[in-house]
Order: C-alpha cells, then structure tokens, then sequence
C-alpha cells in the first residue's frame, strides 16, 4: 500500500456491511478486508480505523486502532462521556438508578456526567451536592431557561458521548437543543434510548463541534449495568469518594459491607460519604455477588 492514499478516520455508521468513515471533514465509504471475517473482529462506529483509498470500487478498511472501551449492546467503541439525564421531578429522580449508571460507566473506562434536567419546576440541590461530592460532573438543565445547554455542549466538543435515561427526563428536548438539524431524528434517540422496544442495534455519529453524540438505539439501562458490572470486588472502585479510604480499612479483604474496622463505613457514618451511595453500593454488591459467569453470555 502507498502511504499516499492511506487515512486515518473514525467510523460514524456501520450498515450493510458499509462502513461509513470520516476523515478530515469527508465522508468515505468503504467495505472491510476479509482479515476482519477471519480473526473475528468486527469493526463498530467509534473505532479509530485506518482505510485504504481506491479509485475504482469500494475504500478498503485496513485495520482497527486499539480501543479504549467496547460496548457490545448497542455495539459502540470508544466512548469518552455518558452523559445520564436524571429530572429533578416528574418522574422523580430514583438514586439506584443513578448509581448503577454511574458505576457501569466507571467500569467500562467512561466518565459520567449527570444533567439535572427540569430544574426550572424541581429542586434537585440536595441531589446535585451529593453526586458532586462523590466527584462527578453535574449539570443544571432547563429546557425552557435553556440553561445547562452551552455546557452540555462544551462537555462533548473533542469527545464521544452517549445520552442515557428514562422516558420523560428531557433527553429529547436535551438533544433537539445540541442538534437543531436533525429534528425528528433526536426523537428517534430519545424513544431509543431507555425504553427497549426498538430492535434495531446500528449505530451512527452525530457531529457536534468538534465531538459526536452517539444515536444509540436500544441502550437501556439494563444492558449497560449487565455488560459492564459483572465483578463484585471492582465494584468498590466505581463508587470515587470511597478510594481514598480503602487502603486505610483494618483487613485488605474487606467488601466494606459491615467489616469492623472498616474507614468507608467510618467514614458514612461521619457523613462523609453520602448514605444513599452506600446503600446503593450494598445492594448492588449483594446482586454482583450472586452472579454466575453463564449469566454474563
């Protein structure tokens, strides 16, 4: 190959077998070498890929550059940001979820960003200091002040991001608001995204500044948490604020459960760690702990 008609890009669509690649402000479209058939790798929007141009037929994809993460439900690489879309009322907001969101991500190597939305008409102070405190990027949304917006935006621009929550939170609004252009389409995302009822799994980027959302259909919260948190003794480490006190626990086995000795324990009941975190973090160790490796399949 000669290094003149080589480019690196990254996959925004994947249908058909076509992979749709961008590079440098352009389009191509390719289709994959058999190599990838062969070693069973499948390349997925997200993935940094190099391509080799051809004047007659398709663009060839080459090679996949190593990931930093791999969701298999919705099939999606490299993620930078989850941004999860939490309503300060109606419906009101459930901290389990969030937890378990907000760990899930951690897990895969994905930062979580929390967007407070509806924040003209709920108070959602108390929630906001507890999940800033605990070291996560918090967000006040309003659809209707349209506050919150410019820095949703700020917080994509260079990275991948991916919208997560339940119906009714203002993921659409949300996302009408980033990407005026594509009208229905953020509709789309939003019914997508949360419900499980669509089918469908492609994937395709939407630039936004210099970053792209994610239209990720099908990605519930059910599939995040299933195919990121599988290992009860990681877990602890998707929870932040309690890192800087498991080295200081009296037994370095403890699961920070109800051990004696314990500095995360000590350090709830201080109120230095939020109650309802740990809660979370009880119960979804009791569920991680009962987990068998065929479940994972």
């Amino acid at each position: 190959m000669s290094k003149d008609n080589i480019i690196n890009g990254i996959i925004i669509k994947v249908t058909g077998g076509f992979y749709y690649v961008e590079s440098q402000g352009e389009i191509y479209e390719c289709k994959a070498r058999g190599v990838f058939r062969k070693n069973g790798d499948t390349p997925v929007a997200g993935d940094e890929v190099v391509v080799e141009l051809k004047k007659d037929g398709y663009h060839s994809l080459c090679s996949i550059n190593p990931r930093k993460n791999l969701l298999t439900r919705p099939p999606l690489a490299n993620l930078d940001r989850l941004f999860i879309v939490v309503s300060a009322t109606k419906p009101e907001p459930n901290t389990l979820v969030i937890d378990k969101l907000t760990a899930a991500a951690m897990a895969i190597d994905v930062e979580p960003v929390i967007v407070f939305s509806k924040t003209d008409i709920g108070d959602c102070k108390s929630l906001f200091e507890t999940y800033t405190n605990a070291g996560f990027t918090c967000v006040h949304y309003s659809d209707i002040k349209k506050e919150g917006v410019d820095k949703v935006r700020s917080l994509i621009d260079g990275k991948l991001a991916a919208f997560i929550g339940n119906s009714g939170v203002g993921k659409s609004t949300l996302l009408n608001n980033l990407l005026p252009d594509l009208g229905l389409k953020t509709a789309d995302i939003s019914d997508k995204l949360g419900r499980g009822r669509h089918t469908t799994r492609t994937v395709e980027l939407y630039k936004s500044g210099e970053g792209y959302i994610a239209d990720t259909p099908g990605f519930s919260t059910v599939d995040l948490i299933r195919y990121s948190l599988n290992d009860k003794d990681e877990l602890v480490h998707c929870f932040p604020e309690f890192e800087e006190y498991i080295c200081d626990c009296r037994f370095t086995s403890c699961s920070h459960t109800v051990e004696k000795g314990c500095a995360v324990l000590d350090a709830v009941s201080e109120g230095v760690i939020a109650k309802s975190r740990h809660a979370s973090y009880l119960l979804m160790y009791d569920e991680l702990k009962d987990i068998k490796s065929w479940q994972l399949k």
